[in-house]
């Protein structure tokens, strides 16, 4: 040791001892660098993966509501019109077939048959306004919301105030759906599930986003087991409102109300 501190190795000793040092110093940099970068890169799979997740639980939320969408259509169709549409063919073929029909009879049963044609005539247009409200095609999403809230609150069970500020065009009327099925299914929640007596619906647009406040006076629930609650409507909303591109978050306790905040 003395002899590599000593007159002219001195110098070279303590070049090599500083080569050395900036050596380990850089290969614990790289390192470092190496497992932040690693941890950064798994940090955002992890993202990804839950993003996938999500995207995957929003899609069969989606398709699972088609079906069911599907399902009652077909089920409106059978009750409402087929088996009315029978009755009327029975009642035509029986007028056809039948010789000894008196005119008193052949009249009782056109007659019937204008009931139930009549009839049949209103069930078609009641599935068609709710495949696609007629006012929401052709006075836009405001005049839409503002319709609906005026049919939950003239049914006497629940009252709506609403404050509804929209610029008709704003939105795709593919969008205008979403967001009009949207706010039907909150409040078929509210009435069916939190038994609320009063709901207030706010729809306020900023040059950026569309603002959708809604809160109800119902039983609520607990947000901490929303994951588990979560029923077809609810994944149906949040499916939507990701077709939106938007975000919600829900407030609630049990036995005071929900609110909901949805932005666009």
């Amino acid at each position: 040791m003395e002899e590599l501190f000593s007159g002219d190795n001195k110098f070279i000793t303590i070049v090599i001892l500083g080569a050395i040092l900036m050596l380990i110093m850089a290969l614990t940099l790289i390192l470092f660098f190496y497992l932040s970068r690693k941890k950064i890169i798994q940090k955002e799979l992890e993202k990804k993966t839950l993003e996938l997740k999500h995207q995957k639980e929003m899609l069969k939320a989606t398709i699972v509501a088609q079906e069911a969408e599907r399902n009652r259509i077909a089920q409106d169709l059978h009750d409402a019109i087929s088996a009315k549409l029978n009755v009327v063919s029975l009642s035509a073929n029986f007028l056809l077939e039948e010789e000894n029909v008196s005119s008193q009879e052949t009249e009782e049963i056109i007659t019937h048959m204008l009931k139930v044609t009549n009839k049949t005539i209103e069930s078609s247009r009641k599935i068609a306004h709710n495949l696609l409200p007629p006012i929401l095609e052709k006075f836009g999403l405001g005049a839409a919301l503002e319709e609906l809230c005026d049919e939950f609150s003239n049914s006497k069970k629940v009252h709506v105030s609403s404050k509804i500020d929209y610029t008709a065009g704003r939105l795709s009327k593919d969008s205008e759906l979403h967001v009009f099925r949207i706010v039907q299914e909150l409040m078929n929640n509210s009435m069916r599930h939190g038994k609320a007596k009063g709901i207030e619906l706010n729809f306020n647009p900023t040059k950026e986003n569309l603002f959708l406040h809604y809160k109800d006076d119902g039983l609520g629930f607990d947000t901490k087991k929303i994951g588990v609650q979560k029923g077809l409507g609810l994944r149906n909303i949040e499916s939507r409102v990701s077709l939106l591109q938007g975000k919600i978050n829900y407030y609630s306790e049990k036995e005071k109300g929900v609110q909901v905040e949805i932005t666009i």
